[in-house]
């Protein structure tokens, strides 16, 4: 694994990096090699997943759910 360990973050360098990761997502999927989107996939799974142990309350949108997606109906075609 590359950097620290998410556990051993504390909340600021957590967010700082979960924004970073995000950040580079889409270029990392459309340029980098088959070991750098797996490396990505790793840390981003760890990154999240230490967000969410830590805030396992977090406020829901309820947009952001299954069920708010079929309230809006289907989108434009």
């Amino acid at each position: 694994m590359t950097g620290v360990h998410p556990d051993r973050l504390d909340d600021q360098q957590l967010m700082k990096e979960l924004e970073s990761i995000h950040r580079t997502r889409h270029d990392t999927l459309l340029h980098g090699s088959a070991d750098a989107l797996r490396t990505h996939n790793e840390r981003m799974a760890l990154l999240e997943g230490e967000y969410l142990r830590r805030h396992p309350r977090r406020p829901v949108v309820s947009g952001r759910t299954r069920e708010g997606a079929r309230d809006r109906g289907p989108g434009p075609s």
